[in-house]
């Protein structure tokens, strides 16, 4: 009997350890379950490693009275701390929240009453129309006015749609996000005569910006999307964005060959650029997160699979392509910090007006390619690491001089959680972006995405 009773007790034991070695642990913290995720190869250690880091910026320089997280940080010599913050760093970091719960790296209850601070000082913020101003101070909310008071279409799109997945993702928080939503009204942006939305208003000079946000393949389609979806501008305005811009736009990178369709009886100019036989839809500047930073909240892989959604294939393509043409090391050009300043890179064959060339990548510009080429993330970002890029605290630095080797030591809010976001959404299936569209404003208008053909098929 004594046998018995060993050997069953040794075989639990054996059990236990495998169980917990394979990974299906569970801990209790406060009175939710966390389910760590557990890496499966290589990579995906590589991201779990980069997730854990990257969201450990966002509790260590998150205000904790305010919910509001700083816009950058910079370890170039001694830590300095950039104390304000924009409408697109606060979606970053409600996604970042989000992203913390679904890696098991929060519990959703403390998630949630994190968020729930943030959603108190948004509510107490001033707005115009309900739409927020560019920058405001971490410490109370109460804004910057230094560098003027401008209203951002595009940073206030990726708000509401960070607010939007908030609300849904956290059931309890809805009855705070919903109203907030609501009042921000982007018919005040619209300009009927063109069918754009205006880059913004300037409330020193009283006036909507003279420039509109013409271009479909920017990040500015978030707002776009999802305007349409709350109803506050008519569904032309998505047929009314150029593709690319018509041939006698003669200063355009190059001239585009296409054809005219018709979607919703509106004439679109289906009009596409090619790269070594890659076609597709230029973005403004050729950077990668004008083009795939959309898709972390719009099922655009997943839904216009002729048009976004190869695209945006396309155009990982065309940067792993660049790169190679131009015998540079690594690949990802997109808009990010340098050392005391920021700057605009991208690959400029991609672009309608292009970035200046420069040999300068950021490690967002990979994580955000993930869902696309998978195995070249990897061996890219094993190169970054190579290069320094992979801090111990925080997780990747911002940037790389490919040419002189300089590493920007800093760590943006924006940067950070692009990062975190991509590997959520690839690890757990489009979690994000299924949140986005389980709302009837990223549901609603799903059908524009399915539509379209961008006659881009190599």
């Amino acid at each position: 009997m004594i046998k018995k009773l060993t050997g069953v007790i040794l075989t639990v034991s054996i059990l236990f350890i495998f169980l917990v070695a394979g990974g299906l642990y569970l801990y209790f913290k406060g009175d939710s379950i966390n389910t760590a995720v557990q890496p499966a190869n290589e990579l995906e250690e590589e991201l779990l490693e980069t997730a854990e880091k990257t969201f450990r910026f966002f509790v260590d320089y998150t205000d904790e009275n305010t919910g509001l997280t700083m816009d950058r940080v910079d370890f170039e010599q001694n830590e300095v701390k950039a104390e304000h913050t924009s409408p697109t760093n606060i979606a970053m970091y409600m996604l970042s929240m989000v992203s913390g719960v679904e890696l098991g790296l929060v519990t959703k209850k403390e998630a949630e009453q994190d968020l729930e601070k943030t959603l108190h000082t948004l509510k107490e913020m001033e707005t115009w129309n309900g739409l927020y101003y560019n920058w405001y101070f971490t410490k109370d909310g109460s804004q910057k006015t230094d560098w003027g008071q401008f209203i951002s279409s595009v940073d206030n799109g990726w708000l509401t749609a960070g607010l939007i997945v908030t609300g849904q993702y956290f059931e309890n928080l809805k009855e705070l996000t919903d109203p907030l939503v609501e009042q921000m009204d982007y018919s005040t942006l619209y300009d009927p005569t063109v069918g754009h939305l205006h880059g913004g208003y300037d409330k020193a000079k009283e006036s909507l910006t003279p420039h509109h946000y013409g271009l479909l393949y920017t990040e500015p389609r978030v707002a776009s999307y999802l305007a349409i979806g709350k109803g506050d501008v008519p569904e032309e305005h998505w047929w009314k964005l150029f593709r690319a811009f018509p041939p006698e736009f003669d200063w355009q990178s190059q001239i585009p060959t296409g054809e005219k369709k018709e979607y919703d009886g509106i004439t679109v100019y289906q009009g596409i650029y090619e790269y070594e036989g890659i076609k597709y839809v230029p973005s403004w500047g050729g950077s990668m997160f004008e083009a795939l930073m959309p898709s972390l909240v719009m099922k655009e892989n997943e839904l216009g699979v002729n048009g976004l959604g190869m695209n945006n294939s396309h155009h990982v393509q065309g940067q792993i392509l660049y790169a190679k043409e131009n015998d540079l090391e690594a690949w990802g050009f997109s808009p990010a910090a340098i050392k005391n300043n920021y700057g605009e890179f991208g690959a400029p064959v991609l672009g309608a007006e292009g970035y200046e060339a420069n040999a300068t990548v950021t490690p967002h510009a990979s994580f955000l390619a993930l869902d696309h080429s998978p195995e070249e993330v990897y061996e890219n970002l094993l190169k970054l690491k190579n290069m320094g890029l992979n801090g111990d605290d925080y997780g990747y630095y911002d940037t790389v001089n490919l040419q002189t080797g300089e590493v920007a030591h800093t760590y943006l809010s924006l940067d950070q959680g692009m990062i975190l976001a991509s590997i959520t959404n690839y690890l757990k299936s489009g979690v994000i972006r299924e949140y986005f569209h389980q709302d009837p404003i990223g549901k609603n208008p799903e059908h524009l995405l399915e539509l379209e053909d961008f006659g881009i098929k190599e």
